[in-house]
């Protein structure tokens, strides 16, 4: 299954048992940081960079010395809320709002280089409107109020991210107009294409060539939100949401400005996901109707996904009778004969593009459904509840019956090559389902101490190994246990606890149309590979950008993760609470670091193989977990 990329980021929270009689004491750090003020909040980016918030604004770190990257401190205290970080980009956005709307400011910081590459005050804004980030391109664009210098003018302007500087800025309107002026306000994420750029206004949509500004035409269409083009750029959809997100209308305009529907198309809900198709527009969209009532809640319908199929020449809904979902869309993927999702209640179901049902009836199946993927055989999926492999072109059931269990908290997965086998853990249960047969059977108990579950399945060279935050347990092929390891949880971090939620509202905050920019292929599915879970590529959106700190952060998700071969747990050590390695091939201890602390605040990069320790209210400790 193919999702939007993320940094994989581990927020350990583990225990310590057994004999540390060979264990290597580190409680010195490799690189001591000294912040300059309370922190607030940490945030580990996915290209690997610590920007830690803090009373005086924002602090980045990257180990390797002891000096901070960067200490942004032109705004002072920085708020959560405050912060986005781009999705597969190497950018933090900061943006603050004054007691009125002119003192709006904004700024643009690289992570990866610790350069501020823009913000209002250094070019010359008074407010501004929006702030995007556009991949491949690698570009900043701006829209707002320049200063007094300026008439308060009305402009948008484009900036290289790779030097900050300035490509070119234009006006939205006449600054030297007589009289009561038009509002030309920005109210959407513009459009960046190859020559020209379209900027959504109250006015409507304006495209100005790149570099002049000159204004190539306009199409009286106000109030858009966002615009997705083909690959041609020879064809642009507009979307216009409703204030009260009941509706979203979409528009259809050529490169010339030309409006190419009659009408609008008009969709019920709020568009979430989407796909241009040569003959049409794939779309998905979700009626929420949990907070009406009465009348409002019976003129609205259902909360659930609406699919459907607008007309490429007209914007009419090609199928006569969307499909039922009686739920949310979880997954939604093109292929080459038609349409294939997924439902969080449970069910998946695959419709051709001229809206007839491919599969004989729709497939029941359990509730959150956390794989779909192509295999040898046809679809797996895998939910909390069961698992089984599809025809896709029946949706006829490939094992004799579905591997079931009970609602489990935690189910993983794996493909077990050598042995031609899937293994599901589920239930204190690892199941073995032969690839070849579709024959399940249990292979091993994996019950846990700690009333925990497996979270990890790794087939390794020597064996299987399950883990959780306490656990570790090697498998012999036959399901023998080699070794399991359980360490005491000393109490859970109170830091990891913000972290996750704030990793909540992030994910949820990236389903837009910056986000589907960057995640092209988010509607392909994917191949079920060895580890069990199918990373999605970066998208063309990162992929093809050009620039050295673009660069860095491919290299570090292309690269193997550093702690591959290390289970890192937190727990009660003899000298206080500390992190243990243990090796994932012997359950041997490796070395223990002991920071004395009954509850600490850290976070483990996995991928760089980092711990990063708060040690007190203004310091931060960073060690090596590769030694």
């Amino acid at each position: 299954m193919k999702t939007s990329i993320t940094t994989k980021l581990m927020l350990c929270s583990f225990l310590l048992a057994g004999s540390l009689m060979t264990a290597q004491r580190a409680e010195a750090p490799d690189f001591r940081y000294d912040v300059g003020a309370k922190i607030n909040e940490m945030t580990l980016t996915q290209g690997g960079t610590m920007v830690v918030a803090t009373n005086d604004g924002l602090v980045g770190i990257k180990p390797g010395s002891n000096d901070l990257l960067f200490n942004f401190q032109d705004y002072g205290r920085v708020k959560p809320e405050e912060l986005f970080f781009v999705p597969n980009a190497p950018y933090v956005i900061v943006g603050q709002t004054g007691f009125g709307a002119m003192t709006t400011k904004k700024a643009v910081i690289d992570y990866m280089s610790g350069k501020k590459l823009f913000s209002t005050e250094d070019n010359g804004w008074k407010m501004v409107t929006s702030c995007d980030v556009m991949m491949p391109q690698n570009k900043l664009v701006v829209s707002g109020q320049r200063r007094a210098s300026e008439k308060y003018a009305t402009q948008v302007a484009v900036y290289d991210l790779n030097t900050g500087a300035e490509d070119y800025r234009f006006n939205l309107g006449d600054p030297d107009r007589v009289g009561i002026a038009k509002n030309y306000s920005v109210t959407g994420r513009p459009l960046l294409l190859k020559d020209y750029l379209i900027v959504p206004t109250a006015q409507g949509l304006l495209a100005k060539k790149a570099a002049t500004g000159e204004t190539m035409w306009e199409a009286k269409i106000k109030n858009v939100n966002w615009l997705v083009a083909d690959d041609s750029e020879k064809e642009i959809y507009a979307f216009q949401n409703s204030v009260n997100g009941s509706n979203t209308k979409v528009y259809k305009v050529s490169s010339s400005g030309a409006e190419l529907w009659k009408d609008e198309a008009k969709v019920k809900g709020s568009v979430v996901n989407f796909e241009i198709l040569p003959n049409g527009l794939a779309i998905v969209s979700n009626v929420d109707n949990s907070g009406k009532s009465g009348i409002a809640k019976l003129a609205g319908g259902r909360s659930e996904s609406k699919i459907g199929f607008l007309s490429a020449n007209t914007g009419e809904d090609l199928w006569d009778k969307a499909p039922k979902t009686k739920g949310y869309v979880q997954h939604f993927y093109i292929m080459d004969d038609g349409i294939l999702f997924g439902i969080y209640e449970g069910g998946i179901n695959k419709i051709s593009f001229d809206g007839n049902t491919l599969f004989k009836k729709p497939l029941k199946t359990g509730e959150n459904i956390l794989t779909m993927a192509n295999t040898p055989q046809g679809l797996i999926y895998i939910t909390s509840e069961d698992a089984n492999i599809v025809d896709l072109k029946t949706g006829d059931q490939v094992w004799n019956k579905p591997l079931k269990y009970k609602r489990a908290d935690a189910v993983s997965s794996a493909y077990d090559e050598r042995n031609s086998r899937y293994l599901i853990s589920a239930d204190d249960q690892l199941f073995s389902v032969d690839a070849n047969t579709g024959e399940v059977s249990t292979l091993a108990e994996s019950k846990f101490d700690g009333k925990e579950n497996p979270s990890t399945i790794e087939v390794r060279d020597n064996g299987i190994l399950l883990s959780s935050d306490q656990n570790i347990m090697m498998l012999d092929w036959n399901g023998s246990p080699k070794f399991h390891e359980y360490y005491r949880a000393p109490g859970k971090s109170a830091f990891g606890a913000i972290l996750a939620g704030a990793m909540a509202v992030a994910t949820a905050a990236t389903a837009t149309a910056a986000y589907a920019e960057a995640n092209r292929n988010r509607n392909r599915l994917g191949n079920y590979t060895s580890r069990g879970e199918a990373y999605a590529d970066l998208g063309d959106g990162m992929a093809a950008a050009a620039g050295a700190s673009v660069a860095e952060m491919l290299k570090r998700f292309k690269a193997t993760s550093a702690t591959e071969n290390a289970q890192f747990i937190l727990t009660k050590l003899d000298d206080g609470v500390g992190l243990v390695k243990l090796n994932k091939d012997s359950g041997t201890l490796e070395k223990e670091i002991v920071l004395k602390d009954k509850k600490p605040e850290y976070q483990v990069d996995e991928l760089g193989g980092v711990l990063y320790y708060m040690a007190d209210s203004n310091s931060i400790y960073a060690y090596d977990l590769k030694k």
